[in-house]
């Protein structure tokens, strides 16, 4: 039989995304977008063209029934033209530290994926959900 978790203890695995990228100030946390194919992962050094950074609010998060989806505004004026690939999620204090990578269709999804440098770029949904329900 596979392991079942409670609703409790999947708010806290999903919650812990925010707990790790804050953890060391909320002032330090960065989206950022990059065109090109996302990297095999967040060790591997970033590919692409950086368009936009977007500073991420203090509570960028919020988990409920073991999903988190974002919290806030989530928006900034793109640096750079280009079409957006992929993201990273970094805590800036420091040496930058990848912890989450994905792409712009379905694990983050922007307003707009062909991205003119200065237009406005905002992330209408992002989400994970934690197994074993």
């Amino acid at each position: 039989m596979a392991f079942q978790y409670g609703v409790a203890l999947r708010n806290a695995q999903v919650s812990q995304i925010q707990t790790t990228v804050a953890a060391a100030g909320t002032s330090n946390m960065q989206l950022r977008i990059y065109s090109g194919a996302e990297p095999a992962d967040c060790g591997t050094t970033a590919s692409g063209t950086l368009l936009a950074t977007i500073v991420l609010p203090a509570s960028f998060l919020t988990s409920s029934g073991g999903t988190t989806t974002l919290a806030g505004t989530w928006s900034v004026a793109a640096s750079t033209t280009g079409t957006a690939g992929y993201f990273r999620i970094y805590d800036m204090a420091g040496t930058p530290v990848c912890h989450v990578q994905g792409n712009v269709t379905t694990d983050l999804v922007l307003n707009n994926t062909s991205i003119t440098a200065t237009q406005t770029v905002s992330v209408t949904t992002f989400g994970v959900t934690a197994g074993n329900a």
